[in-house]
């Protein structure tokens, strides 16, 4: 297998990039704001770049060697959040959710609303005016509203909201919204920038993952690869347990480096390109773990179902509090993610898919 120069893809820049997409709003559906910076950044790199019905970026990097495999890539562009469903005057709204999110993360959390980033609150009974049967009940959506004041006359039904959450660096951790997956968009950016020359790399800037992976779907049809990466950010639930015992339910942890998918709910990754991986990592010493196997999905779940099937494996950065106002990763960790998938992609080769999974 012919050697590999470790490439530290994420420096100064990439973080001020990362910044940029997690302070945009794009809710599953209207993803436009984040597109926009994506093909700003990979239109001078690409070989040909194209948006599909449904929104999806379609970026094609042709290699120079021979038999060179078609590896797709796919990282979401999208993030949870809300939709304006009706106005009831006064600027008070009443809204849905889009993806994942937990009720009782949303009273008094500040959000930006539709392409101006009109700000409003997500506004709950205050607790001094419930009586003590309403203190026991769970908060459910019917209770909440969407609270922009005498701006209400901007907002209209149909309008996304996301949680107004800037992005912060404080030391070695990053905080920020929808750093799933905007991790996975700058790193695949990176990527299509320092594509390696042995691949034609496919790279997809998906739509509506949050909500079924529905872009990732058509893109893999659209491009037919030979094996598809995911990258993403998954849960790190390794907080200690309350009563102090040790937690030993977990996905991933932080501070351990990229987690590699053995299964999840929608996915038994293709144990070649596990195998693989994990036969990079411990050659250059980058640090690794298996996720443990679980539920949870990426866009790979709709990925290898497409065509005649195509071996896929999720790589992702581990974070804690994901689908919340705001979540954190370590700066290593996501560093050792992009070197993994780069040094990775170029020790691949066609005699890897020959051998038996």
């Amino acid at each position: 297998m012919p050697k590999t120069k470790l490439t530290n893809l994420i420096g100064g820049s990439q973080i001020k990039l990362l910044e940029r997409l997690c302070n945009a709003v794009a809710v599953s559906g209207d993803e436009g704001e984040v597109r926009k910076i994506v093909l700003e950044q990979v239109k001078p790199h690409a070989d040909e770049v194209k948006v599909d019905a449904l929104g999806d970026v379609l970026v094609t990097k042709r290699g120079t060697g021979e038999n060179r495999l078609r590896v797709m890539i796919s990282a979401h562009m999208d993030e949870v959040g809300f939709m304006i469903t009706q106005d009831e005057g006064d600027g008070i709204y009443r809204f849905d959710t889009v993806g994942g999110i937990d009720l009782r993360q949303m009273a008094g959390k500040p959000v930006w609303i539709g392409r101006e980033h009109i700000a409003g609150v997500i506004g709950a009974k205050p607790i001094h005016l419930t009586d003590a049967q309403e203190r026991q009940n769970t908060i459910t959506l019917d209770t909440l509203r969407m609270d922009v004041g005498p701006e209400g006359g901007k907002v209209k039904v149909g309008d996304r909201a996301a949680f107004a959450t800037t992005f912060s660096r404080v030391g070695i951790s990053l905080f920020a919204k929808a750093l799933d997956d905007r991790l996975g968009v700058t790193t695949l950016i990176e990527l299509v920038k320092n594509s390696p020359p042995n691949i034609d790399l496919l790279a997809v800037f998906s739509v509506q993952e949050e909500i079924g992976s529905r872009g990732a779907r058509v893109s893999a049809f659209a491009f037919d690869p030979d094996l598809a990466f995911a990258l993403d950010s998954t849960p790190a639930r390794d907080l200690p347990a309350w009563d102090d015992t040790p937690n030993e339910a977990y996905n991933s942890r932080l501070d351990a480096g990229p987690a590699i998918y053995v299964a999840d709910a929608g996915t038994l990754s293709d144990p070649r390109l596990v195998r693989h991986v994990v036969e990079i990592a411990e050659s250059l010493g980058i640090p690794y773990q298996l996720r443990q196997p679980g539920g949870g999905g990426t866009d790979a779940g709709a990925i290898h179902r497409q065509r005649a099937g195509i071996p896929s494996l999720s790589i992702s950065v581990p974070g804690r509090y994901h689908h919340t106002a705001v979540s954190v990763v370590r700066l290593s960790d996501w560093q050792n993610t992009a070197a993994l998938v780069h040094a990775s992609l170029s020790r691949l080769t066609p005699e890897l898919l020959a051998n038996p999974r």
